[in-house]
C-alpha cells in the first residue's frame, strides 16, 4: 500500500486539500471498489436517461447534431445504456448524437472507450466543442471541492487542514448561529453550473443534475469519505480515499438562474424517476428475463425508495430561459 500522500504546504483550506486528495484518488483507484452508483445498480437508469434527452432533444427543435455530453461518466455504463436505449426507440436522436465525455482519469477513460466507442475526452466542460449540448451529470458535483466553516465562541472560523488535523483561521460570512454550527460553501460546483448555463443559455441545449444532498440549503457537516468500500476519516491518508459532501441543490439552482438560464426542480430522484417510467420500465425487463426478475425489482426499489435512494438524492434540470419543462419537471415552477 503507498504511503499517504503529502501535499506540500503545511497548511491546506479544505477545498484546495479536497481537490488534490481526489485528483490523486481517480488517477490511481478503481473507484468502484469502494462504492456503486446508480447506473451499476440497474440498467434502466441509463435507459431512462437517455429517453430523457432524447424527448428534451425534440424540445429544443431536433438539431441536426447535439453534443451528448457525460460529466464524471465512470466506467460508460450509463452512456452505454442510455445510447441503446435511444437507438431503438429514437434512432433520429441516436442518429445525431455526438458522445463527449468529462473525464480527468486516464483509469476511467480505458473503461470509458471500451463501452462507448467513438466518443470524445475533455479535461474541462470548457473543452467540449461549441453547439447545442445535452449535458448529463450523475454523482458528479458531490466530489467538487467545499469549504466549510465552524462557529465557535460566538465568531465563525475556516477549516483548514494540516497533518491530519483541523486547523481554524478567522472568518466572516453572514449567519449567527450557536456554536458548534458547520456550514459549506460549495463553490466549485456553483462555478462549474455556472459555466454551463451560460453555454446552454446562448448556444442551446440542457442539463440534468442527478446527486445527493438537500432541496434547501442548510446546516451541517456533509464531507464524508470512503476507503476499501467503508467509511473513513476523510483527514486521513489523503489520496487513498474518495472524499465528497452532499450538493447544495439550492445554491447550484441559484447559479444556474443567475447566468441566465431556467432551472427546474429539485425533485427527488424517486419523484423524476418515477415519472419517466422506472416502474414501468423494470417490470417489462422482469417478464423478459424472468430470472432475474427479483434482482431487477429490487434494484429499482434501491433507485427509486425513498428509504433507499429516492429521497436523499434529487434530479435538477437546467435548460434556455423561456422553453417548455424537461421531462420530468412537468408542472413545476
Amino acid at each position: 500500500m503507498p504511503p499517504p500522500l503529502e501535499f506540500g504546504p503545511p497548511e491546506l483550506r479544505l477545498d484546495a486539500f479536497m481537490a488534490r486528495a481526489n485528483a490523486a484518488y481517480y488517477a490511481n483507484h478503481d473507484p468502484f471498489q469502494d462504492f456503486t452508483t446508480s447506473p451499476e445498480i440497474a440498467q434502466v437508469f441509463g435507459e431512462l436517461l437517455g429517453l430523457w434527452a432524447a424527448v428534451t432533444w425534440r424540445q429544443i427543435g431536433a438539431p441536426a447534431q447535439v453534443k451528448l455530453v457525460e460529466a464524471g461518466p465512470g466506467r460508460g455504463t450509463l452512456m452505454r445504456d442510455a445510447l441503446r436505449a435511444a437507438s431503438r426507440v429514437a434512432p433520429d436522436f441516436h442518429a445525431a448524437c455526438d458522445v463527449h465525455f468529462i473525464e480527468t482519469s486516464p483509469r476511467l477513460r480505458e473503461s470509458q472507450a471500451a463501452l462507448v466507442p467513438g466518443a470524445h475526452w475533455h479535461d474541462a466542460l470548457d473543452n467540449v466543442p461549441d453547439g447545442p449540448a445535452l449535458v448529463l451529470a450523475n454523482e458528479f458535483l458531490d466530489a467538487l471541492p467545499i469549504r466549510q466553516f465552524e462557529r465557535s465562541g460566538g465568531v465563525w472560523s475556516e477549516r483548514f487542514v494540516a497533518h491530519g488535523r483541523w486547523v481554524l483561521r478567522p472568518a466572516v460570512i453572514a449567519g449567527t448561529p450557536e456554536d458548534g454550527t458547520v456550514t459549506e460553501r460549495c463553490e466549485a460546483a456553483c462555478a462549474w453550473t455556472a459555466a454551463l448555463a451560460v453555454r446552454l443559455a446562448r448556444q442551446g441545449g440542457a442539463a440534468l443534475i442527478l446527486d445527493y444532498g438537500p432541496a434547501r440549503s442548510a446546516y451541517g457537516d456533509s464531507l464524508q469519505a470512503l476507503r476499501f468500500g467503508k467509511p473513513a476519516d476523510p483527514l486521513q491518508a489523503a489520496g487513498e480515499a474518495d472524499l465528497t459532501a452532499h450538493v447544495d441543490f439550492q445554491a447550484i439552482a441559484e447559479a444556474a438562474r443567475a447566468a441566465g438560464a431556467a432551472s427546474w426542480g429539485p425533485i427527488t430522484q424517486g419523484h423524476f424517476l418515477n415519472r419517466l417510467g422506472l416502474a414501468q420500465r423494470t417490470r417489462r425487463l422482469a417478464e423478459a428475463n424472468p430470472a432475474r426478475a427479483t434482482e431487477l425489482m429490487q434494484a429499482a426499489e434501491r433507485l427509486g425508495a425513498p428509504s433507499r435512494m429516492g429521497e436523499l438524492f434529487k434530479a435538477l434540470a437546467i435548460t434556455q430561459a423561456g422553453t417548455e419543462p424537461p421531462p420530468g419537471f412537468e408542472g413545476l415552477t
